[in-house]
This record gives C-alpha cells, sequence and structure tokens, in this order.
C-alpha cells in the first residue's frame, strides 16, 4: 500500500518535475490509500491558486484510491506520532494512517526523510 503526501500530489497536478516520483503509486490506485486530510491541504492549495473547478478536479482524482477518514482511534494514534516525532497536525495524521495500513509514504516534505517506510525526494 502507498500514500503519496500533499506534496506529491500538488507537484503531480502542477506537472512539477519532480511529479516523475509519484507516477507509480498514483498510477496504481488498487494500492493506494488516499487520508482525507491530504484532500484538504491540496483541495485549499490549488483553489487558492488557481480556481475551485480545478480543485474539484483534483479532488475527484484523488478520490480513485481508497480514501481514509480521520476516526477517533487514528486521531489519537496521530496525536503520539506527532509527539514523538515532532511532526506537525496533518503529517502525524498521515503517518498513523500510513502505520494502520502498512503503506509506505511518498513524499518532498522533508518532516518525514527520517522516518521508517518513507520514500522521501528532496526539493530542488
Amino acid at each position: 500500500m502507498n500514500i503519496v503526501d500533499s506534496s506529491g500530489w500538488l507537484a503531480y497536478f502542477a506537472d512539477e518535475p519532480s511529479a516523475k516520483h509519484f507516477l507509480v503509486p498514483l498510477h496504481d490506485s488498487a494500492s493506494l490509500v488516499v487520508p482525507t486530510i491530504t484532500i484538504y491541504e491540496v483541495f485549499k492549495v490549488i483553489l487558492r491558486e488557481s480556481s475551485e473547478n480545478e480543485a474539484l478536479h483534483a479532488a475527484i482524482a484523488m478520490q480513485k484510491g481508497k480514501v481514509v477518514d480521520l476516526k477517533t482511534s487514528l486521531a489519537i494514534a496521530a496525536s503520539k506520532l506527532s509527539i514523538e516525532h515532532d511532526l506537525p497536525m496533518a503529517d502525524s495524521i498521515i503517518l498513523a494512517t500510513a502505520q494502520e495500513f502498512n503503506a509506505v509514504i511518498w513524499t518532498l516534505d522533508s518532516d518525514f526523510k527520517n522516518l521508517s517506510n518513507v520514500k522521501y525526494f528532496p526539493k530542488k
């Protein structure tokens, strides 16, 4: 299973050079887990920088994977991971979701770079 962090989705939708790192997990929707927090983050950025229509198209595309809502047990696990790894809220929710589904996180976000089961690609 794979989770593409918001940074990867945004690179993909913007067709940035770093988008190439995310093609494998994004084209395998059967193995793609999508925490709802990533939909929130991606929608917000695209809405701010482009249009509501573009943001809606992105949200629809993201729902081709298995969308995972934030339930109580996941929120508690994320809180613990946030403290343990000094992570922001969204990153800790993504990490907790990855652990629940035994998924690899694909990201450009340096907050994840020293964690296990992460494919981190530094921004250039």
